[in-house]
């Protein structure tokens, strides 16, 4: 029987997890020297040291099998090491692990078996022997039906990858609409899509902007006219951060919905995923660490 107390000491002389910590000592016997070394030898423990560490590089890749699609974010300390082909093998595995099964959150995608191996202990691994930590994030999984289309683009090497789904048209105009969110990284689908409350805002931000420039104009506009400027604003605003209505980049005499209309398509929904997004990246002081040195 593994008492909670020595697992406790384990973890706290390795910083493995728990249930890492209790196989090593069931291996081992309960001898914690035994079992450091177990742990040393699986690369959990090398792992556990980097676990505070901030991944905030990496790759967005996708994975396309018949009508299923994954989308998702594999992160590294560096840039450098995103760019090894140990990386990108790691990374086409995920891919193919996360097409196998319907999950719910990262942390059941972290469950999924592929080939014999959990995708947390796949991480783990590759954490131990690129020598940098390594994380999934952000996995998102798609469906389509048969007269629907995928749409996949990506950008400078997997810094930004970008997905969509479409009713009818074709691939082409599909990956030309997920090129088109690369570059102009829409917020919502259409108007419809945007929130009461974003559009509650902005209109009295913009209200406020015209009652200043009114009081400041040596002729100053009537009420009914503001009202009028800030709807115009408003709308400008919608149509530069609704996908559907900004000008297409590779036509801006037409919108998105329009080119795609055009195709006899519609877009059903999109994804648009950049490295790095919402970790806050680590700031070296680089004079403090050389005064440290010295």
């Amino acid at each position: 029987m593994i008492s909670a107390q020595l697992v406790k000491e384990l973890r706290e002389m390795t910083g493995a997890g728990m249930m890492d910590c209790k196989k090593a000592l069931v291996e081992t016997n309960g001898n914690l020297d035994d079992a450091v070394t177990w742990l040393r030898e699986k690369g959990i423990a090398k792992a556990a040291k980097k676990v505070d560490r901030i991944a905030a590089e990496g790759v967005c890749a996708y994975a396309i099998d018949g009508n299923k699609a994954v989308v998702f974010e594999v992160n590294s300390e560096t840039d450098f090491v995103a760019k090894n082909q140990q990386f990108k093998d790691l990374v086409a595995s995920i891919g193919q692990a996360l097409l196998t099964k319907t999950v719910a959150s990262d942390e059941e995608a972290l469950e999924i078996v592929y080939n014999g191996t959990k995708l947390a202990d796949m991480l783990v691994s590759a954490t131990a022997t690129i020598g940098e930590k390594i994380t999934l994030r952000r996995v998102k999984q798609l469906t389509k039906t048969d007269s629907q289309v995928f749409g996949a683009y990506s950008h400078m090497n997997g810094k930004i990858a970008s997905f969509a789904i479409l009713e009818g048209a074709n691939e082409e105009v599909a990956k030309d609409v997920c090129m088109h969110v690369a570059a102009m990284s829409p917020k919502y689908l259409n108007v419809e899509a945007v929130d009461p409350e974003t559009v509650a805002k902005e209109t009295e931000i913009f209200r406020q902007e015209a009652l200043n420039e009114n009081a400041e104009s040596a002729k100053p506009k009537p009420e009914a006219i503001i009202e009028k400027m800030v709807a115009g604003r408003v709308q400008k605003y919608l149509r530069e951060i609704c996908l559907e209505n900004q000008q297409f980049v590779k036509n801006p005499d037409q919108t998105v919905e329009q080119y795609v209309s055009a195709a006899k398509g519609k877009i059903l929904t999109y994804i648009r995923l950049e490295v790095g997004e919402g970790i806050e990246k680590r700031k070296d002081d680089f004079a403090a660490e050389v005064a440290a040195a010295l």
